[in-house]
């Protein structure tokens, strides 16, 4: 078994409701199994700030998939719940986006993924929750709960459970 975290976020419907059935669906607890989900974190767009703010989370996960197929199983969440990747605009309105941000300690580049994720470090909406779950966890020589610390924050408001 390999440990995964991915990062969970949308912003068309309720996005609370659907990133809940996106975890249920990605986690079937014998392939991909849960093992941590952060709160839900309220957050600006980012890329095209032209659109409703996200609901963003992160999970660890344990998983028997390989890193392609993970992906691939995230993609097909990600379609069953509504998004068209080939109908939207880049970083876009989206029912549900599902990334792999690290894999174990995999260095991976390849066409369809790269990890870890090459934009984890620039992005607070991924690093808040993150550091929730795994503020220990070093990805490419930086520790979560420090990568945080160092990234504007202010504009992300944990969500209270529902």
């Amino acid at each position: 078994m390999s440990e995964a975290l991915l990062a969970l976020g949308g912003n068309v419907g309720d996005s609370r409701a659907i990133l809940d059935r996106a975890v249920a669906m990605l986690c079937d607890g014998i392939t991909v199994k849960l093992l941590a989900r952060s709160s839900d974190y309220r957050t600006p767009p980012w890329g095209d700030t032209d659109q409703a703010p996200f609901v963003n989370l992160c999970i660890a996960v344990e998983t028997t998939l390989a890193p392609l197929a993970l992906l691939a199983r995230a993609h097909d969440v990600e379609r069953a719940l509504g998004r068209d990747r080939a109908q939207e605009r880049r970083w876009g309105p989206r029912t549900a986006d599902i990334d792999v941000l690290a894999y174990d300690d995999l260095t991976l580049d390849t066409p369809d993924l790269t990890l870890p994720h090459p934009r984890l470090f620039e992005r607070a909406f991924v690093l808040v929750p993150l550091a929730e779950i795994v503020p220990d966890r070093v990805i490419a020589g930086r520790r979560i709960g420090e990568a945080v610390k160092a990234i504007g924050i202010s504009d992300i408001d944990r969500l209270l459970p529902r």
